[in-house]
C-alpha cells in the first residue's frame, strides 16, 4: 500500500491539532526550515518541518498560519535537533519559535572530524540512507509546493533524530560532549551583526573604484535597487545584478538614454524599471555628500599584506597558525572550529601587553572564545608568540 502523499498545513484549525499531536510524542524535536534565499529579498521561513517520534512528520506553512506561540509553549523545553542550526534560528526566532537547548547534527560531524558534514553525506555515512538533495536551492516561496518538494522536507527532519542518537554515541567515545555543548550553547546566544553602516559596499568589484563620484552613483544605484527590491520581496540581484550596476558605475552614462543603450545593462528590472536607476545616476552625479574613498573600520589588513605592514604581527600570525594547525590534528577537529581565525589574526595583530598564557586566555574570553577553545590554545599560542619575538630580536641582533 503507498504511503499518503505529504500535505502542507496550512490553517489554525490543523496546526493547532498537530500541535496536540507534537505534545503528545516523545523525546527530542527534529526541525528544519525551508526559505527562498536568491528569489526573495527576506530571509523568512516559507516551510517548517517538525518531527517527533511517536507523533510524526508536519510541514508547515508559516505566512499562512503567522505565529507559532502554542508550538514554542509545547517543545520550548524539549532539546531541538538541528542541521546547521546557525542558519535557521532567526527565521524560526521570528515566528515565535526559540530553542532553548539544541543538538545541531552538522556542527557536531564537524567537533567529530568529518571530512564532508552535509546532511545527505552525513545521514548516508551513519545510517546508511541515501538522501537526494535536490531541491535544495529551490524557490520555497512557490505555491502551491510540488509532492517532490514535500517529501525532499519531510526526509530532511524524519531522520534527524536517529542521526542525533547516532552522532550523540561518537561524542561519547571521543570525549567530545562537552565541547559540543559549550559550541551548541554558543549558537543559541551568538548575537547577530550589526547591521553595516555603508552596506552599499558590498557591491561586488565595488573595491576597484576610486572616484568618490562613480562610488557616489554606485551608492545611489544600490540603494534604489535595495528599496525596490524590499518593497516588491524579490532578490536584489535578481532585478539587476551587481555586474550591471558596476558597468554603469564605469561608463558613468550622461543620459537617460545613453544609460538604456549599454548592453552591459542587464537583469529583468533593468529596463521596466529604467526611470528609476537613472534618477538614481542623477542623485549621485549631482551629490554634494561624496562619500570616502577609503573606510577607516575595524577591518584588519588581507594576512598576505602583514609581512610589509606589521612584519612583527607576521611572524606571530605564521608561527601560532602552525601550532593550532598540530593541536587541531592531534584533536582530529577543524582548524576553524577549534578557534575562531578572526580571532587568533585580532590578537596576533594587537597581542597583550606581556605574553603569557594567562594574558593570552583573557584576551580570548574578551574577543568571544570558548572555555575548551581557550584550554586547547593559550599555551599553544602564547608559546608561538614568544618565539616569533625572539626570532625577532636574534634577526635585529643580527643585523647589528
Amino acid at each position: 500500500m503507498a504511503e499518503p502523499k505529504r500535505h502542507v498545513i496550512d490553517t489554525r484549525a490543523e496546526y493547532l491539532e498537530a500541535v496536540d499531536l507534537i505534545a503528545a510524542g516523545t523525546g527530542p524535536i527534529a526541525i528544519d526550515a525551508e526559505r527562498a534565499s536568491g528569489f526573495r529579498y527576506s530571509q523568512r521561513a516559507y516551510l517548517i518541518q517538525v518531527f517527533r517520534r511517536d507523533a510524526g512528520v508536519f510541514l508547515f506553512d508559516p505566512p499562512a498560519i503567522g505565529t507559532f506561540d502554542e508550538l514554542q509553549d509545547v517543545i520550548a523545553d524539549v532539546e531541538w535537533v538541528l542541521h546547521a542550526a546557525s542558519q535557521d534560528i532567526a527565521c524560526l526566532r521570528e515566528v515565535g519559535l526559540d530553542p532553548h537547548d539544541i543538538f545541531d547534527t552538522e556542527l557536531c560531524a564537524r567537533l567529530l572530524g568529518f571530512a564532508r558534514v552535509g546532511l545527505g553525506t552525513v545521514i548516508e555515512q551513519q545510517l546508511g540512507v541515501h538522501l537526494a538533495k535536490e531541491h535544495s536551492a529551490a524557490d520555497w516561496s512557490t505555491r502551491p509546493l510540488p509532492d517532490s518538494w514535500l517529501e525532499y522536507a519531510a526526509l530532511d527532519v524524519e531522520l534527524l533524530v536517529d542521526l542525533r542518537d547516532s552522532l550523540a554515541q561518537l561524542l561519547e567515545e571521543s570525549g567530545k560532549e562537552e565541547i559540543a555543548r559549550q559550541e551548541f550553547a554558543a549558537v543559541l546566544t551568538k548575537e547577530a551583526k550589526p547591521a553595516a553602516a555603508e552596506p552599499w559596499r558590498r557591491l561586488s568589484g565595488i573595491h576597484g573604484v576610486r572616484s568618490p563620484r562613480s562610488l557616489a552613483v554606485a551608492r545611489e544605484l544600490w540603494l534604489a535597487r535595495d528599496a525596490y527590491a524590499q518593497e516588491i520581496d524579490t532578490a536584489p540581484g535578481r532585478l539587476v545584478p551587481d555586474s550591471s550596476l558596476l558597468a554603469v558605475v564605469k561608463a558613468m552614462p550622461s543620459s537617460r538614454k545613453a544609460l538604456s543603450d549599454m548592453r552591459d545593462f542587464t537583469g529583468r528590472a533593468s529596463r521596466s524599471e529604467l526611470t528609476r536607476w537613472w534618477e538614481a545616476v542623477e542623485r549621485g552625479l549631482n551629490t554634494s555628500e561624496l562619500p570616502a574613498v577609503r573606510v577607516n573600520g575595524d577591518t584588519l589588513p588581507p594576512p598576505r599584506a602583514w609581512s610589509e605592514r606589521n612584519p612583527e604581527a607576521d611572524l606571530r600570525l605564521k608561527a601560532a597558525r602552525g601550532a593550532m594547525a598540530e593541536v587541531a590534528e592531534e584533536l582530529d577537529i577543524p582548524l576553524e572550529n577549534l578557534l575562531t581565525p578572526e580571532y587568533l589574526r585580532r590578537l596576533a595583530w594587537q597581542p597583550p601587553e606581556s605574553i603569557t598564557p594567562d594574558s593570552v586566555s583573557e584576551a580570548l574570553r574578551d574577543l568571544g572564545a570558548r572555555p575548551w577553545q581557550i584550554d586547547a590554545s593559550a599555551q599553544k599560542i602564547s608559546d608561538a608568540f614568544v618565539e616569533a619575538h625572539q626570532s625577532i630580536l636574534e634577526s635585529s641582533e643580527a643585523r647589528s
